[in-house]
């Protein structure tokens, strides 16, 4: 598959890219995004991963425009657009009423692919952390899954799918669903390696995709323990290259990557044309395995999700 292209993928007209860009900011940035995603089209990218909660749908919307008029690309039709539904909108009678939103900010008339941001149901308008048990309400994933699908049938997302889906939740879902997820949206990277998950997906057709695959260091939630692996560090200084990503590659996954700065756009992007050693994968494969984005926010004491074990169907 190409850096571009590759994926089959249920109810989807169109392959999901492999690499796409992550948009999830610390704070409002609405012009640092803008011109960010205007240089990655530059540079060749053309998935952008972006969701309601992130609050920067506009500046990416605003940046296509842009490289359209500039020519760099000829429509908006070249380049892939992934949104997430946020929590307070996981309702059966919200769900449409939130895709609508997101266009508007993206000032498109539809997205390539709208997914579930959680397994979570929050009241409406509880968008910004610190959450209480209060906010939230029992997730009805057929009630919610059954919206998307409306969302899918009028043409305004031309897939959907869902993040942080555990095997369980998954069977869960497709035991109902009349149009099949494309895409489980997960942390992948050499430290979370979702051996079990990609088996899974791979026998239902569901494509995974690839968050943190760094490990989203600088995060809120993110950890070292993929960068300062001495594992990783070895094969990356012999090689010279990115391995984490090229590992993520080399399962069949896409992968979204979080940089804003030129010189790592252009090396996230060097993944495609080389590949590690059997050697270098067996390694990579025995390295301890931790979770670092944990969900620790949506566990309450008398919720839905009252422990770790609970929210991810002891897949942790």
């Amino acid at each position: 598959m190409s850096a571009t292209g590759g994926g089959a993928a249920a109810a989807a007209p169109r392959s999901v890219p492999r690499i796409g860009l992550g948009t999830a900011v610390q704070g409002p940035k609405p012009d640092p995004v803008r011109r960010a995603v205007l240089r990655a089209i530059e540079l060749g990218y053309r998935h952008f991963d972006t969701a309601a909660h992130y609050a920067t749908e506009a500046p990416i919307g605003e940046a296509v425009a842009e490289a359209v008029r500039a020519e760099v690309i000829a429509s908006r039709d070249e380049v892939f657009i992934t949104s997430k539904v946020w929590c307070a909108d996981a309702h059966r009678d919200r769900v449409l009423p939130a895709l609508r939103r997101t266009l508007s900010n993206l000032q498109m008339e539809y997205v390539d692919l709208y997914l579930v941001h959680w397994p979570v149901t929050m009241k409406a308008g509880r968008y910004s952390a610190p959450f209480t048990e209060e906010d939230f309400e029992p997730f009805d994933m057929r009630a919610v899954w059954e919206a998307m699908e409306e969302c899918h049938r009028l043409g305004l997302a031309k897939a959907i799918g869902v993040c942080n889906f555990s095997c369980k939740k998954l069977e869960t879902l497709l035991s109902f669903a009349t149009i099949p997820p494309t895409v489980n949206q997960v942390e992948i990277n050499p430290v979370w390696q979702q051996r079990n998950l990609r088996e899974f997906c791979r026998e239902k057709g569901i494509q995974l995709m690839a968050y943190s695959p760094l490990g989203a260091k600088g995060t809120h939630w993110g950890s070292d323990s993929v960068m300062d692996s001495g594992v990783l560090h070895e094969i990356a200084k012999a090689k010279g290259k990115s391995v984490c990503l090229r590992w993520v590659y080399e399962q069949g996954d896409c992968l979204i990557v979080k940089s804003f700065d030129e010189t790592r756009m252009k090396e996230n992007l060097d993944i495609v044309d080389w590949e590690l050693t059997e050697e270098e994968r067996q390694r990579i494969s025995k390295i301890p395995q931790r979770k670092i984005n944990q969900g620790r926010r949506y566990i309450t004491e008398h919720g839905q999700y009252k422990s770790l074990e609970e929210l991810w169907d002891g897949e942790i």
